[in-house]
């Protein structure tokens, strides 16, 4: 599968239907899930029909994206933009517990802050977290994403929202 951004670790391609045991296994860990709102899968089979299912990227011609160890090949976690029914588009990430601390969601947000402003043009991108996942308040103010608002959403009561447009955009903040 072709890689769409690459950074010095780190390859960042379309999901594949051979990512559901480990995109299971990510999304079984409770502590890797206790912040984002979302419900683990049931079983393996819950996430190969979410990975067969998932259209973003034949919709938006963007997703979320697997991010792979460029040194051993390991499926680490995601990465990626989403569009929302307002319009809106988010950067989010999620990555193996054993993974956290190694600038692995800083890395891969990086890249795609700017394939999404250089490559696909977008003029502002959103990032959100819930007020207690201070892990992720960090990241997207190492991204220096401006502080935007407090508001629920979807399902995370009292989220942080943050925002980056094109104009105070600058890869050479990083």
């Amino acid at each position: 599968m072709k890689t769409i951004i690459e950074t010095e670790r780190l390859a960042l391609r379309e999901f594949k239907q051979s990512d559901a045991k480990v995109f299971f296994e990510l999304n079984s860990n409770p502590e890797v899930m206790k912040y984002t709102g979302d419900e683990p899968f049931q079983n393996l089979s819950a996430a190969e029909i979410f990975l067969d299912l998932y259209s973003d990227y034949a919709r938006n011609g963007f997703g979320r994206w697997a991010v792979i160890s460029k040194s051993n090949g390991a499926f680490l976690g995601w990465c990626g933009l989403k569009r929302h029914a307002d319009g809106m588009v988010d950067i989010g990430f999620r990555f193996f517990q054993h993974e956290w601390g190694k600038g692995y969601a800083t890395e891969s947000a990086q890249a795609t802050l700017d394939f999404g402003f250089n490559s696909l043009h977008l003029k502002e991108i959103i990032g959100r977290a819930s007020k207690q996942n201070i892990g992720s308040l960090r990241g997207l103010e190492k991204l220096k994403m401006q502080f935007w608002k407090y508001d629920d959403c979807e399902g995370i009561p009292d989220s942080v929202y943050y925002r980056m447009d094109k104009f105070q955009y600058s890869k050479s903040d990083f």
